[in-house]
């Protein structure tokens, strides 16, 4: 059995311009001690994702569907004072921002050392030691003199240093890692990143790795889901997405990755915006944007389609290749885009 199973997960959020649904039928697995990453842009769905996991939603926020089981027990509908018992100490999350993430009036002795506390039976110096613990752990220097400092005392680096020793403090089976080397550059994205895989080969936990990073992924992760409007067009093996892409998003998006061959020369973005989300079409919403746009992609979702044992893809593409089974006839692209249609 899975640590964490996600099977037709729907969440959507309830404003004054109507439903946005921002998670749209996503299904996943992740076993013990394995990295998956989520990539996608931005409102593709991934920190949802996470924050309906965690059931941390905004207060217009809502599980609409689906079944989220984490080590066999089901978590949606379960209630508050369940959520309280894993959040924290099975299940923690380093958010994108720890500048935001961290109180600026509470020292970072002070915000650890409550952490702890809630969720472990440690009274209040064998916390301190705990921390104190953790912050070595995760290479903070002189961890002491630090206990009592305030977070604008910290570089980006060192403040995300402490949202991982304070998300680890407690030994989670899950670490969430939503978009963690935000904003950091690229020395101290490498040492962060370095440490997380450490920590996960000695603690033994499982990651789900959201980012927008492909070449994170790449270093980082078992398995990879590509996310777009709130659906998972593209599952498999790290290798299998980055080697063998099925998924016109998907190889849109290894397109725009800058390599060393490509100096001097333009970037290749993907064309278009991202799909409104209140409104989602009938078919792909991903084929008002891509290239080889056809008529069924307008008007029939793809379903996820297995393109080997390790790999799934929803694109109309495979059938037209011959990837995939299907028993409709296709046309032939629209070059230029759904737009043409």
């Amino acid at each position: 059995m899975s640590l964490l199973e996600v099977k037709d997960l729907h969440t959507s959020f309830f404003t004054d311009a109507g439903e946005v649904k921002a998670v749209n039928g996503i299904s996943f697995n992740l076993d013990r001690g394995k990295v998956l990453g989520i990539v996608g842009e931005s409102g593709s769905g991934k920190s949802v994702t996470a924050y309906s996991i965690m059931q941390i939603l905004a207060d217009t926020g809502k599980i609409v569907g689906g079944s989220i089981k984490f080590d066999g027990q089901e978590l949606v509908g379960s209630g508050e004072k369940v959520m309280k018992t894993i959040r924290g100490d099975r299940i923690s999350i380093i958010f994108q921002d720890p500048m935001t993430s961290l109180n600026p009036v509470y020292t970072i002795g002070h915000q650890l050392i409550e952490a702890i506390v809630l969720h472990t039976d440690r009274d209040k110096k064998q916390a301190w030691d705990r921390a104190v613990e953790m912050l070595k752990l995760v290479g903070v220097n002189d961890p002491d003199k630090r206990m009592k400092q305030y977070p604008y005392e910290f570089s980006g680096g060192m403040r995300q240093r402490v949202m991982i020793a304070m998300a680890l403090a407690c030994e989670p089976d899950i670490l969430i890692a939503d978009e963690p080397t935000t904003a950091l550059d690229v020395t101290i994205q490498a040492q962060i990143l370095e440490l997380m895989k450490s920590l996960q080969n000695e603690l033994g936990m499982a990651i789900i790795l959201i980012t927008h990073d492909l070449g994170v992924v790449a270093q980082m992760c078992d398995e990879t889901i590509v996310m777009y409007a709130g659906q998972i067009c593209e599952q498999g093996t790290a290798d299998e997405i980055f080697y063998n892409p099925k998924h016109e998003y998907t190889k849109g998006l290894l397109r725009s990755i800058p390599t060393m061959d490509s100096a001097g020369q333009k970037l290749h973005p993907i064309a278009g915006t991202p799909i409104d989300l209140l409104a989602l079409p009938k078919g792909c919403p991903f084929a008002p944007r891509c290239e080889n746009a056809m008529k069924i992609c307008i008007h029939e979702h793809a379903e996820r389609m297995t393109i080997n044992k390790d790999h799934m893809a929803s694109c109309w593409m495979n059938v037209k290749d011959g990837i995939a089974d299907g028993s409709i006839e296709l046309d032939e692209p629209e070059k230029g885009g759904a737009d043409h249609e």
